[in-house]
């Protein structure tokens, strides 16, 4: 294929992919604004808040082995419109749970709406199958920015969504989800509609000429085993879930570390909306990064990033405080750095005939790396406190920092 035809092509796919991460993230975190609250409400109890997040995540772990097994065969198309439309039956499934009161059904559906962000989290690599090498994570980090956009503007629909939900005659707090109904519902259309041609087949179809082998292959545990061949995948893999982690469980147990304190709800929010921030509002520059100085440095920047956050959280007094929020803006900063450097190292160094299999065994681990850590975050604030679940995390960063330091080969290109 031509120089400029490939562009051209890499060009509509990062602008489908910035069209349907939008629309699922305004899917995904319209619902996400009210689920603990809609779980409390449903289950009568607080203690059970936290199962629906736990549920989704969880969900988000389990759906990429399906979404894995179906882009190794059919591509990227076909795997991302399954997260989508699985998330969108699972949107439907919360309202029906909010409308009959049914928290089963509401668990359920949680895991089904894991679909959005194991189809949000997959897409980065949809970007750099057709990417060229020297621009690989600044396109990767595109695709991880535009989430920005979803992340601010679907918790806002909360308040519009009362006077829908009253007009319609259901409970309140499912408002949020009727957005995400209709939001999850076009990403699904547009990725199956506009993905055309899809990357890693196209990718594939570039590479037969120079490489027999380039055929699919198809299973999670088959990404295990590519993972585990190398030494610097598995360090990006590292890289990966515990700096998502070390992220999640400062990050949840934050808000109740402010209400403790008798922080008001507006800051609360403020403080987190800043770490989403921090999270994805620098992608770009972290891309441009990696691109420029290698995946290793940065993925040392990010580490170290994350034990400067932890350590400002672990000395800040319970409510609000300028510490925390810097604390929690930098920890946002340094996900966004481990992030993207080693999405960017996976994608350079597995090849073509290994991309869909180990890509999708990576997100399954961060995500259920993560499920864990959030669990546990509770259980470690609620015997031992916030200072400690920040220490704890901060030594987990510093092994990130070493593994990424001695790792020199973080830095290979893919062949």
């Amino acid at each position: 294929m031509r120089e400029n035809a490939v562009d051209h092509v890499q060009r509509r796919t990062l602008a489908t992919l910035v069209v349907t991460q939008v629309l699922g993230g305004i899917g995904l975190s319209a619902g996400v604004a009210v689920g603990a609250l809609l779980a409390e409400d449903i289950a009568g109890s607080a203690t059970y808040a936290g199962l629906g997040g736990t549920f989704q995540v969880l969900g988000t772990a389990l759906l990429a082995i399906p979404m894995t097994s179906l882009i190794a065969a059919r591509g990227r198309r076909s795997g991302l419109s399954l997260g989508y439309a699985a998330a969108f039956l699972g949107a439907i499934g919360l309202v029906v749970a909010g409308v009959i009161r049914n928290f089963p059904l509401l668990l359920a559906a949680s895991l089904l709406f894991g679909g959005a962000t194991a189809s949000n989290n997959q897409a980065r690599y949809a970007a750099v199958d057709l990417a060229p090498a020297t621009r690989r994570a600044r396109q990767l980090s595109l695709v991880v920015w535009v989430t920005t956009i979803g992340s601010v503007l679907g918790p806002n629909l909360v308040g519009p969504s009362e006077p829908v939900a009253r007009a319609l005659d259901l409970p309140v707090l499912v408002g949020p989800y009727l957005f995400s109904v209709v939001g999850l519902a076009l990403a699904t259309l547009v990725m199956l509609l506009f993905l055309r041609p899809d990357p890693l087949l196209e990718a594939r179809r570039r590479s037969l000429a120079g490489d027999a082998q380039v055929g699919p292959r198809g299973s999670v545990l088959e990404g295990l085993r590519i993972l585990r061949r190398s030494r610097v995948r598995l360090v990006a893999l590292l890289t990966l879930a515990v700096g998502h982690a070390v992220m999640v469980s400062v990050m949840v147990m934050t808000p109740l570390h402010m209400r403790h304190g008798h922080a008001e709800l507006t800051v609360i929010g403020l403080v987190i909306s800043l770490h989403i921030v921090g999270m994805f509002a620098f992608s770009p520059i972290t891309g441009w990064c990696v691109d420029r100085f290698g995946a290793r440095w940065v993925a040392l920047a990010g580490a170290l990033t994350l034990v400067v956050a932890t350590l400002l959280a672990s000395s800040s007094p319970m409510g609000s405080s300028s510490r925390l929020t810097l604390g929690l803006f930098l920890l946002g900063l340094g996900w966004s750095g481990t992030y993207v450097s080693a999405s960017s190292a996976l994608a350079a160094t597995l090849t073509l005939p290994e991309r869909a299999s180990g890509q999708g065994a990576a997100d399954m681990i961060m995500s259920l790396v993560a499920a864990g850590a959030g669990a546990i975050a509770g259980v470690v604030v609620d015997h031992a406190g916030f200072h400690w679940l920040a220490l704890t995390s901060m030594a987990f960063a510093l092994v990130v920092a070493l593994a990424a330091i001695s790792t020199p080969g973080l830095d290979t290109r893919a062949p």
